[in-house]
């Protein structure tokens, strides 16, 4: 089956989720010096209870693809992160999640089975989380959603970033060759946009993602970025959306510092496959178990036998292997409704 063209002309549109870490890490010790004043910076839900910063967590970082304009209550996520962070082993761990992975759109009113990018545009924040929840049978406790315009201003506001880039990467009319560079945020979020150039596709991407996030985690443990609080703030107003309420950023930030000495960066990986005329990202009931059982034990959780729609399409799905058979079907189940808003 051929890729659908308007699959192919859609505009590779990602929101790299560094804003969230950015104020998860760093942004409480800044704010801590300018108080109440800048609460208004970041627009925060109601969150159900005080973090307990001795206790691990999950944040579900969401990066919409709203464009740079400022609008996060639209569109599909196209970047798609848990982060757990555990005090006690002092470790946090980052997981991107392929952005077209078939999953239930968990809250919806009919069983629906979709891209779980949509789950954002169809049922807001809570709809990614519930949906991410049942993937991989995992609790996520937050979430922070952001957009394009954050990215460029949050690398200008630390003074750029160095990188070493893999290859050559041109985007937007912006080109990073190969080797060591200090980018801008013009260049920054061209190097993290860049999709079909990669002969790793959103894979690889997604690593360009995660290599920027910590260049700037770089720059925000130098004492010398703190003087960039006013800019670092400005960057993030009209670009975060998080339920993390303001003390908790501050918490976080203050009581949970030395986790992010041990960052680590993973990746869900699954196959291709397709449903109807568009592809997806299947991930085999090893992959699914497998990712629930880090994500579990990261967050001081025993491990459970998945069980949810998903390993039950695969069940289903005896012929598919995802190399010379990429049909994949989800029809047959009780309920179940496919559609494809992701177009």
């Amino acid at each position: 089956m051929r890729h659908s063209a308007s699959s192919k002309l859609r505009p590779v549109l990602i929101a790299v989720s560094i804003i969230i870490v950015i104020a998860v890490i760093a942004i409480g010790l800044i704010i801590r010096q300018a108080q109440a004043r800048y609460q208004s910076t970041i627009y925060t839900g109601n969150s159900s209870a005080k973090i307990d910063t001795t206790k691990p967590l999950s944040i579900l970082l969401l990066g919409v693809d709203t464009g740079a304009d400022g609008r996060i209550d639209k569109g599909n996520s196209d970047t798609i992160m848990v982060v757990t962070i555990n005090p006690q082993t002092k470790k946090t761990v980052i997981t991107s999640i392929p952005r077209d992975t078939l999953a239930e759109m968990a809250g919806d009113q009919d069983t629906n089975v979709q891209k779980l990018n949509a789950a954002y545009n169809i049922g807001g924040s809570k709809m990614a989380k519930a949906s991410v929840s049942k993937l991989f049978n995992v609790p996520i406790n937050y979430y922070a959603t952001i957009n394009m315009g954050g990215l460029k201003q949050i690398v200008n506001a630390v003074g750029g970033v160095t990188i070493t880039s893999p290859m050559n990467v041109s985007f937007d009319h912006v080109t990073v060759t190969k080797g060591r560079h200090h980018l801008n945020g013009t260049q920054a979020l061209a190097y993290t946009r860049m999709r079909y150039q990669d002969p790793r596709g959103d894979y690889g991407r997604q690593l360009r993602q995660q290599q920027v996030m910590r260049a700037v985690l770089t720059k925000l443990a130098d004492t010398k970025t703190y003087s960039r609080y006013n800019q670092l703030l400005s960057s993030l107003k009209g670009n975060l959306q998080t339920d993390l309420s303001f003390d908790d950023l501050v918490g976080l930030a203050t009581h949970d510092h030395a986790n992010m000495k041990h960052i680590h960066s993973t990746q869900v990986v699954g196959l291709p496959a397709w449903i109807n005329t568009s592809s997806y990202q299947i991930l085999s009931t090893k992959t699914l178990q497998q990712t629930s059982d880090h994500l579990r034990t990261q967050l001081g959780l025993s491990t459970e036998t998945l069980s949810n729609m998903e390993t039950k399409l695969n069940a289903k799905n005896t012929s598919y292997d995802g190399k010379t058979n990429l049909n994949y079907d989800t029809q047959g189940l009780d309920k179940i409704t496919y559609t494809d808003n992701t177009k």
